[in-house]
């Protein structure tokens, strides 16, 4: 497996999420000021700082292993944030797609991160 495909998986699933975030209005779970508009700003941040990275990780630099590391911490934050949602009761992302995107998240990112640390060797310069 190439490093670059499960990044994207897990890639994939983060902003699938950040989807799905939209529409259970995730910011009201986190209590953030601002709402959609704090919401859509992060992701503006956030999104082309995770695609800038496939980027490096493509050409296999040494700061794509620091993209990899992070990319695959935020799919198991991602799902530790939403079983403890779920373990205080939120009823948000009780869907089936919801709950199955953010299982793949993390199983996604757990593969990824093993992966990543297991072959450091790959990034160069």
């Amino acid at each position: 497996m190439k490093i670059e495909k499960i990044y994207t998986s897990t890639l994939t699933l983060l902003i699938a999420h950040q989807i799905d975030a939209a529409y259970w209005k995730e910011w009201e779970m986190f209590l953030l000021p601002g709402g959609i508009q704090f919401f859509d700003l992060f992701n503006l941040g956030i999104v082309p700082a995770l695609i800038w990275g496939l980027r490096s990780v493509i050409l296999l630099e040494k700061k794509g292993f620091i993209y990899s590391l992070f990319t695959s911490l935020l799919g198991v934050l991602t799902f530790l944030i939403h079983l403890g949602f779920f373990i205080f009761g939120f009823k948000q992302f009780n869907l089936p797609i919801s709950i199955a995107i953010i299982v793949l998240c993390m199983l996604s990112a757990t593969i990824q991160l093993l992966y990543t640390l297991k072959q450091k060797e790959i990034f160069k310069n």
